[in-house]
């Protein structure tokens, strides 16, 4: 069994060929009325004749051997249907039918369209259509124009795996290329069950090695081995549980053994899937049961604690993998028109465009926004701006594959024939997407739900992940999309998904195709489930902002002029940048040097309440301290102030006015010598009064203290935070270098590859060499041992070769390699020469006629074409015979 699992990035399957019948579903899987058994009024089956399950076979060279081995071994009653696709001449009439007919006791009917598959019949697809099913009803359309890209295998796939969820079954047998590598991702990612036949015994194995290899099928074996698994999955496709509900009751109840399983899938993988929906948890579980063969829940807990590599497989499985190129290709043309515009609009040339692609999966998606987004800018503003697409996953597998970028011919139903050209290069087996395309893609593994996200993004596109997560991981999920985006930044989701109760995060810009932007809000987002981010927030009010620069100077001057309070304004260093009205009664600069710090100019008794006053201004609010002590001009006085934060300046920085203003007290009397004590004693007074002035005094400047301390804690409980805040961000950074870093191991090892794949090429090119070499060497020796005039010439009568007797007869040189032949005055009389040759070039007829030399001697001149290995013609071939010789031997 095929142990190679698959990641998903949580997304629903889905065709967007443009070939599309009407009549196939054309969205995403809806995950409702799609119940098996749901049928027209038209056509509607006994319940005997309604099939468990469609198996759709796949094959292409060999597959009628494959597909007479199959039927051979599969029972008549198993309760399945069988739609058998093969590669046929669209001209021809087929008669797979009558010979398959011969191989099963099973009905075998080449499909018409419209028509209903049923329980115990094979259904066999015509020459001259592709088909597909919906609704349990067979439908053909015409073939495309272009048979190169024809994928009939994974056009029918698809919408099996669309129709019937995880009651499909894909099997590939015998084929060449990849046709159906696509059609069985996108049954597994539904729960279906793919299977594939072994190179041993498939007479052409490329199309089922394809399979294997991309991590599609569960099962690789031999027809007769397929048909065995086939027979049991007729008796056990009730267990697999529908789509249609997430949430829907499966043979799986045992919460407790469940809740085991995820902590082994939690130790394996660092994911926690209990935040899952259940219902697609439960029915990707019963899929791994079946495979294994085991019935119980508690037998599987004890199979996936002795397996790890099944441990590996339940997790890849749980990952629903099933992307494609432009999926919803409405949904692109939709971001050209309206996001990409919006994004660019006011984007400067040297700040790059950075987009996020949670769950990317194999990398289509990420790989599809690059495509768009080169088509938007053009081929002359491409070179204007930067950009970078950061792309993540669960899966360490998945990123491998998405990073080197190389996908299945199929990609061709998806990607049309001028982006194939454009953007991508053609290798062994597929496509590979072009280089500066991946280099513009950063691929990483991430756990969306806990670890940190990239920052300052314009665009995250997040399709079909969230529908696969519960309630309570999607409402912190979305929160730290707002958070991860630029102000107007876009988010992208998929068909069934929406911003639910978010709204007043994000503001629609096109409902249809799930097309949202950022909205500019105010106040703090949180963010409970992570480690804590803190972005710039606006505490402004509305009022704040609004003020007129006219209306604050002209209040300025009112302040001023009339009413002209002591004031100073500082910047968040405590210097003194502004002098206002009359500050000497509050400053009194030291001696010493020069300095502007305020709290080295304040009068004794400011100095520690304006740095406890300061303290608190800094949290940008308004501060205001009655009643302090100072002394001036020896006397203690009573003083009040007021520190208010100078708001909405263009450059940002930080300012504060300090306003002093004298109390309405009597001011007291202080002696010389008490004077030379302050602040270190409280001074004595003369009055009866001065034990309680010095005692009030005390008790304010403990106060004090005790604020200014408590404002020195709070700082640096503040510190903290934004010391978090910043380890948050550098881990966001950690995470795009360790990327990046990734992204350079990759481009070493492909310099590597290039470098051998040059070392070879070059051996090849020198083995090619020495081979000209040989046969050019050959040819001269053959030239020259024919005793006969030979002159080739080109289409332009210019000389190539010529044998050592031609030298003679033609009065030719070896310098006259390259002249016309006209040009040359030849021993040969032959005046229509030039005319005769390009008879021979153009009616390709050889021409002969007799001509003389100065000598009198007679020669007979055929000229024939010169034709190329490639059967081109290039010239022309001139043979002179000697006729005296040919007399002479003659008689």
């Amino acid at each position: 069994m095929a142990k190679k699992g698959k990641r998903p990035s949580s997304r629903h399957s889905k065709d967007n060929s443009n070939r599309q019948p009407a009549r196939l579903m054309t969205k995403e899987p809806k995950i409702a009325n799609q119940r098996l058994g749901k049928v027209s009024s038209k056509q509607k089956p006994s319940n005997s004749d309604r099939p468990l399950s469609v198996v759709g076979v796949g094959a292409s060279a060999g597959g009628l051997e494959a597909f007479e081995q199959l039927l051979r071994a599969v029972p008549r009653d198993t309760g399945l249907a069988f739609v058998l696709v093969q590669h046929l001449a669209p001209k021809h009439e087929s008669m797979l039918s009558q010979l398959l007919a011969k191989a099963t006791k099973m009905p075998v009917i080449e499909v018409t369209d419209g028509r209903r598959v049923e329980a115990n019949h094979v259904y066999v697809i015509p020459p001259d259509a592709d088909m597909s099913i919906s609704d349990g009803l067979l439908h053909l359309s015409p073939l495309r124009a272009d048979r190169g890209f024809r994928m009939p295998i994974d056009w029918f796939f698809r919408s099996l795996a669309s129709d019937y969820q995880s009651r499909a079954v894909g099997v590939i047998l015998s084929g060449t290329a990849s046709d159906g590598t696509l059609g069985l991702q996108a049954i597994k990612a539904m729960g279906g069950v793919t299977l594939a036949q072994d190179e041993e015994s498939a007479k052409y194995s490329a199309m089922p090695r394809s399979a294997v290899a991309a991590g599609n099928v569960d099962f690789v074996l031999a027809p007769e081995g397929i048909a065995s698994e086939l027979k049991r999955i007729g008796t056990h496709v009730q267990l697999f549980g529908s789509d249609d509900k997430p949430d829907a009751e499966t043979p799986i109840t045992a919460d407790e053994t469940l809740n085991k399983i995820f902590l082994v899938l939690r130790n394996f993988s660092r994911v926690d899937f209990s935040h899952y929906k259940p219902g697609t948890i439960k029915r990707r579980i019963s899929r791994r049961m079946f495979l294994q063969k085991i019935d119980s829940l508690e037998g599987y807990l004890q199979f996936l604690r002795n397996h790890r590599d099944e441990v590996e497989a339940l997790f890849n499985d749980i990952l629903i993998n099933v992307t494609s190129f432009f999926r919803d290709p409405d949904c692109f043309e939709s971001l050209k028109s309206i996001a990409f515009p919006r994004i660019l609009g006011n984007k400067p040339p040297h700040v790059p465009i950075r987009f996020w692609v949670p769950g990317c999966s194999t990398g289509e998606e990420a790989y599809s926004l690059a495509i768009a987004l080169l088509e938007f800018l053009g081929d002359e503003k491409t070179s204007n701006f930067q950009m970078q697409i950061f792309a993540t996953d669960l899966s360490d597998g998945i990123i491998n594959k998405a990073r080197v970028g190389i996908y299945p011919e199929s990609i061709a139903m998806d990607v049309n024939s001028a982006r194939l050209r454009r953007f991508f290069g053609k290798v062994e087996g597929g496509y590979q997407i072009n280089k500066n395309i991946r280099d513009m893609v950063v691929f990483a593994k991430q756990d969306l739900a806990k670890d940190p996200p990239f920052s300052k993004l314009d665009l995250i596109s997040c399709r079909n992940v969230m529908i696969y997560m519960a309630q309570v991981l999607q409402k912190k999920i979305l929160p730290l999309f707002q958070f991860a985006l630029n102000p107007g930044g876009i988010l992208f989701l998929g068909s069934a998904e929406t911003v639910g109760g978010f709204a007043d995060l994000f503001e629609p810009l096109d409902k249809k195709h799930k097309v949202y932007a950022k909205k500019s809000i105010h106040g703090h987002i949180a963010l409970d489930f992570m480690p804590r981010f803190h972005a710039e927030h606006d505490h402004r009010t509305p009022s704040d902002g609004a003020k007129s620069p006219d209306l604050l100077k002209v209040g300025e001057q009112m302040l001023l002029y009339r009413y002209s309070p002591a004031s100073v304004i500082v910047n968040e260093h405590l210097e003194i940048v502004q002098f206002i009205g009359q500050t000497g009664p509050f400053l009194d600069p030291l001696p010493g040097d020069a300095s502007l710090n305020l709290l080295r100019m304040v009068k004794t008794g400011l100095h520690l309440e304006l740095r406890v006053a300061f303290q608190k201004a800094k949290r940008n609010r308004t501060v205001r301290k009655d009643g302090v002590l100072i002394e001036h001009e020896g006397t203690l006085k009573t003083v009040n102030f007021e520190i208010t934060p100078v708001k909405d300046l263009p450059d940002g920085e930080r300012y504060y006015l300090l306003v002093f203003e004298e109390a309405n007290r009597p001011a007291i009397e202080v002696s010389k010598k008490d004077k030379k004590k302050i602040p270190e004693k409280q001074i004595e007074k003369k009055q009866s009064s001065s034990l309680d002035v010095d005692t009030k005094r005390l008790r304010e400047e403990l106060e004090a203290t005790r604020e200014y301390l408590q404002s020195i804690i709070e700082e640096q409980r503040t510190t903290n935070e934004e010391l978090r805040s910043a380890n948050e961000e550098i881990q966001s950074s950690n995470e795009e270098l360790q990327s990046i870093n990734e992204e350079l191991e990759t481009a070493k090892e492909e310099l590597q590859s290039t470098n051998e794949e040059l070392t070879t090429v070059n051996e090849e090119l020198q083995n090619r060499n020495d081979e000209l070499s040989k046969v050019n060497s050959d040819l001269s020796n053959l030239l020259s041992s024919v005793n006969i005039p030979i002159i080739m010439l080109g289409n332009d009568l210019r000389i190539r070769r010529f044998t050592p007797m031609a030298e003679k007869v033609m009065n030719l040189i070896p310098g006259d390699i390259g002249r016309p032949i006209t040009d040359i005055k030849a021993n040969v009389k032959t005046p229509d020469l030039k005319q005769a040759v390009q008879r021979v070039i153009d009616s390709l007829e050889i021409q002969e006629f007799r001509v003389e030399d100065h000598d009198g001697r007679w020669y007979s001149m055929r000229i024939r074409p010169y034709r190329t290995i490639d059967n081109k013609i290039d010239g022309v071939v001139i043979v002179l015979l000697d006729m005296e010789t040919r007399r002479a031997h003659q008689a």
